[in-house]
């Protein structure tokens, strides 16, 4: 496995990779989500290229970026484990150098929900994505379904821009309780842990009154918000039923729809988010349905 650090370096590092290039980006502390998208990537590709960067410009004013959890060994020791070839560590001087003043920004789909919350923050995804496109140059591209409104945002991006490669979505993976897994959850306390679980069990109850029958975004929503109701420890920030294909908020469902919320449990923001009906929670169904609109 090479490592490289500077642009030069990757670059030159590409030139010799011959074959389907996959790319996974990564902003560090890997767990087994990630490892999927690696392995999905082993499969389908010659080549698989990783980064690690944790992106400034991602992140808001006062929000976690200087305490982000960070492992860079360990991160290596893994992507090394599961067969990268090169794993791309840059610094933020080299990703935005002095002067840097080009961001790329997705007005639509990145309304709303996290573009809510975080004003800034999609805007800093797409311009590091789409360095990181330009950079690697790769065939196939691997992001996760927990992520979901990002994935749509940087389909938005591939298709408006003419990026010639592939978005995959790979499966939320989560823990024995339905935690998704996610590199902030090491910010939780003993007591905070149990209660995270509480944006799985409202996910959970929107999809039983889904299965039962029910179709009316508010009812979805009022099934979320019951559950937090019984969990102090979690702060409710949104809880969004919107159509898959284009993150529009709708009232009544008749298309595959993403149910997804936002809470605060102890310090850290969790995400999480389900496709319904629910067979569509595969690859294959996650793929074909967000962002195809």
């Amino acid at each position: 496995m090479i490592v490289v650090e500077t642009i030069d370096a990757l670059r030159a590092t590409r030139r010799d990779l011959k074959g389907r290039v996959g790319l996974v980006p990564t902003m560090g502390y890997l767990h087994d989500g990630h490892r999927s998208l690696v392995i999905a990537a082993r499969q389908e590709c010659a080549h698989v290229i990783a980064s690690i960067f944790v992106n400034p410009t991602q992140f808001g004013a006062n929000e976690d970026l200087s305490t982000y959890p960070r492992d860079l060994p360990r991160d290596l020791a893994m992507l090394e484990a599961e067969g990268v070839d090169v794993v791309f560590v840059p610094t933020a001087a080299q990703m935005y150098p002095p002067r840097f003043q080009t961001y790329v920004n997705v007005e639509q789909v990145s309304q709303g929900k996290e573009g809510a919350s975080r004003p800034t923050h999609f805007r800093g995804v797409t311009t590091v994505v789409s360095k990181l496109f330009n950079l690697c140059q790769p065939d196939d591209a691997y992001f996760g379904q927990k992520d979901a409104q990002q994935v749509v945002v940087i389909r938005q991006m591939v298709r408006d821009l003419n990026f010639p490669l592939r978005i995959h979505v790979c499966p939320t993976w989560r823990e024995a309780d339905g935690l998704a897994m996610s590199s902030r959850n090491a910010y939780l306390s003993v007591e905070d842990r149990q209660a995270a679980v509480t944006l799985w069990r409202a996910l959970q109850a929107m999809r039983t009154r889904y299965e039962q029958g029910e179709r009316r975004a508010a009812m979805l929503q009022e099934a979320a918000r019951a559950v937090f109701a019984t969990e102090p420890r979690a702060a409710l920030d949104y809880v969004s039923v919107a159509r898959a294909r284009d993150l529009e908020e709708v009232e009544t469902a008749d298309e595959p729809l993403l149910v997804s919320l936002a809470a605060r449990v102890g310090k850290p923001r969790l995400i999480d988010n389900m496709l319904l009906p629910y067979h569509l929670n595969s690859r294959e169904g996650a793929t074909a349905v967000l962002g195809v609109g």
